[in-house]
């Protein structure tokens, strides 16, 4: 079979000479186990299907665009043209799973002409890691704007898969909830599922993931049932604010002669649940960065106000004022952070809640707070600050505000509340993204929509939201072990998440209690310690109040409590990911590497196990490693010297009910022959 897809693809470097004397066309990945076949049939309707190794992962699905006016390009089309072409690219990474990344695919356009001389284009990809598809629109005729009401691509399943799924069921959301089991025969037309659709074929296990990458200018991508009886899922777009029935409208000016692309629709194509977190196929699909000087894009961890109230031991009266912020600035020294995070209230009119006052200057601080102050008195213990910004204050006066913050000598900014995917919203990010870079700030967004790769075109936004994270801890039950042990392969799939770790109030599932101020979080300390290792964020908080990290609060000499040592060691830049072993919500084992030094990060779900790991991956040398586990209770911690050796490199490792593990790894020098 493998031999046939490399002949179809020999052949195809020659169909654009044939025009139109084709109605099927198939392209396959560089290895050969991907491929993608476009149809045309006799109604001059598209389609595309996808297999691996042979055996289907998507049957043949309709392709096309319903332009406004009720317009569709998706029947009466003919093959005008056909391109291929391939590209083995590889290009440095600032941010993100892998220092190096790999552009490796085959490649197709097609040109599909309607009968009156419009020409819908379609781009296909195909990768080892996956199949990605856009479309090229045409240009208005006698008119001033392009407008798209909908997208009519298609993902038929041959099989009812058994899938995780994000039904949010709106799309004005902070996309925050979870990725639940369903069998895709379950998923309804009046579903609304966010991406990324995680499913598995049952063709050994083979596991696929449906998403969208390079979000620009266009409205973002959901999936709904299809309503004519067939498996599968079919596209739906975040409308316009302003424009109903629209999701799309562009000026003339904006597509210019030429056509404009879409996002791309991605399958992400892998052996294993863990194959999918290891690609990097989503920042892969957008643009290299504009930014030349990129040094002063520094990932680190930050200390944190606002998840545990404002806790702050030693200080008379806790709050939005300078002497809590200057006792978390001593607390992210004494831990070895880079950053302080100050949070909602800070400035005049922030609410301290999350609404939205129309008078509030986000360049004033509150009485009682002297930021400039704390700037500097951070910069002299190493620290830099971040502050957090409502976006509806700050769009405005997006330049003039960070210009303000910059001159300040602020390194980066949280925004947060957007809760919107539109056109309109789209558009905001890339201008935010455009003036952070100008006046050199790092960006964190909360209230945001999922990742589409955007961080490998502005290495600057190191984070977001867009997940069910610790801060549910506050106000409910729904942080669960399991729910921790769902996210590395449905959220975390699509890029960094701002998940906001560290919580050191440990107790198990059952002794859970709901607290708003010195929030409890589920599972054992060790779990918390390895999400640093399985949750990809350059930027990740360190949650908790500085009492937790400590022995003695009142002790300004006193050790760290079991487990907080870990936490200043523990980078976040990467050189290397691996995915060692795991399950949808069961458990997973995460290695990276930093330098020459391997981080490995293992958390299980409610259920305990015992996991045997083959560290062949590693170079050549001894490794000195220091493990911490679990200890006798939830708050416990097990730290544990030990040496992995050239010539042994298997680890084993009992983790607890939803408990962790996280091991550091350092290379030690080689030994010269000879020598002991």
């Amino acid at each position: 079979m493998a031999r046939h897809l490399r002949t179809a693809f020999v052949l195809l470097l020659g169909l654009h000479a044939m025009q139109a004397a084709a109605t099927e066309l198939q392209l396959q990945s560089p290895d050969g186990r991907n491929t993608v076949v476009f149809s045309l049939d006799e109604e001059g309707r598209p389609s595309w299907a996808v297999a691996r190794d042979g055996s289907p992962v998507l049957a043949p699905s309709p392709l096309g665009v319903q332009l406004g006016g009720g317009r569709q390009l998706a029947s009466g089309l003919r093959l005008a043209a056909s391109r291929s072409s391939q590209a083995d690219e590889r290009y440095e990474l600032v941010v993100g799973k892998a220092r190096q990344g790999r552009d490796h695919y085959r490649q197709l356009e097609l040109d599909l002409a309607d009968g009156e001389g419009r020409v819908l284009g379609l781009v296909l990809r195909a990768y080892d890691d996956g199949i990605a598809l856009r479309y090229r629109l045409p240009p208005p005729r006698n008119e001033p704007f392009l407008d798209v009401a909908g997208e009519l691509t298609g993902f038929l399943f041959p099989r009812d898969y058994a899938c995780h799924a994000l039904n949010l069921g709106r799309f004005d959301t902070s996309h925050e909830g979870e990725y639940d089991p369903v069998q895709a025969s379950r998923i309804r037309p009046h579903h609304l599922v966010d991406l990324p659709l995680v499913c598995a074929t049952g063709q050994g296990r083979t596991t696929f993931a449906i998403a969208e990458a390079h979000l620009d200018r266009y409205a973002a991508l959901y999936l709904a049932g299809r309503g004519d009886g067939r498996l599968g899922v079919e596209a739906r777009l975040s409308p316009h604010p302003d424009l109903p029935g629209l999701a799309v409208r562009l000026a003339h000016d904006e597509v210019g002669a030429g056509s404009h692309t879409t996002p791309w629709r991605v399958l992400m194509l892998g052996d294993s649940p863990g194959a999918l977190v290891e690609s990097d196929i989503i920042p892969r699909l957008n643009p290299p960065t504009p930014i030349t000087d990129t040094s002063w894009i520094r990932p680190g961890k930050a200390a944190w106000d606002w998840w545990s109230g404002g806790l702050a031991p030693g200080v008379e009266a806790p709050g939005m004022n300078t002497a809590t912020i200057r006792r978390y600035i001593d607390h992210a020294a004494a831990l070895g952070l880079e950053y302080m995070l100050i949070d909602d209230g800070w400035y005049v009119g922030s609410t301290g809640n999350g609404l939205y006052h129309a008078h509030a200057d986000i360049t004033r601080p509150v009485p009682g707070l002297d930021l400039e102050g704390l700037v500097a008195y951070a910069r002299e213990r190493g620290i830099g600050i971040w502050l957090w910004a409502h976006w509806r204050a700050l769009e405005p006066r997006l330049d003039e505000v960070f210009a303000h913050y910059a001159r300040l000598g602020i390194k980066g900014v949280k925004v947060d509340f957007m809760d919107r995917d539109d056109q309109r919203m789209v558009a905001f990010y890339d201008r935010m993204m455009r003036a952070s870079a100008r006046h050199r700030l790092m960006l964190n967004l909360h209230g945001a929509y999922r990742p589409t790769g955007l961080q490998r075109t502005w290495p600057q936004y190191l984070t977001q939201e867009g997940v069910l994270g610790a801060e549910y801890n506050k106000w409910s039950r729904r942080i669960t072990p399991s729910h921790n042990l769902t996210l590395p392969f449905t959220r975390m799939l699509l890029g960094p998440m701002d998940y906001t770790p560290g919580g050191f109030r440990n107790v198990m599932p059952g002794d859970f209690s709901i607290s708003f101020r010195g929030p409890q979080v589920m599972g054992t300390r060790a779990h918390q310690l390895a999400m640093y290792v399985v949750y990809e964020s350059p930027l990740q908080m360190v949650a908790d109040s500085p009492d937790v990290y400590v022995l003695d609060p009142d002790d300004p000499a006193s050790p760290l409590a079991p487990g907080a040592d870990f936490l200043g060691l523990v980078p976040t830049r990467w050189d290397e990911t691996r995915v060692l072993a795991g399950e949808i919500g069961q458990y997973i084992v995460v290695a990276r590497r930093s330098g020459r030094d391997w981080y490995i990060g293992a958390m299980a779900n409610e259920q305990a196990r015992e996991l045997e790991l083959e560290l062949d991956f590693l170079p050549a040398a001894d490794y000195r490693g220091t493990l911490w586990s679990d200890g006798i209770d939830a708050a416990d911690v097990r730290r544990q010297e030990l040496r992995i050796d050239a010539g042994n490199r298997r680890l084993r490792l009992a983790l607890a009910s939803g408990g962790g593990a996280a091991l550091r790894l350092e290379a030690m020098p080689l030994r010269v022959a000879g020598q002991p």
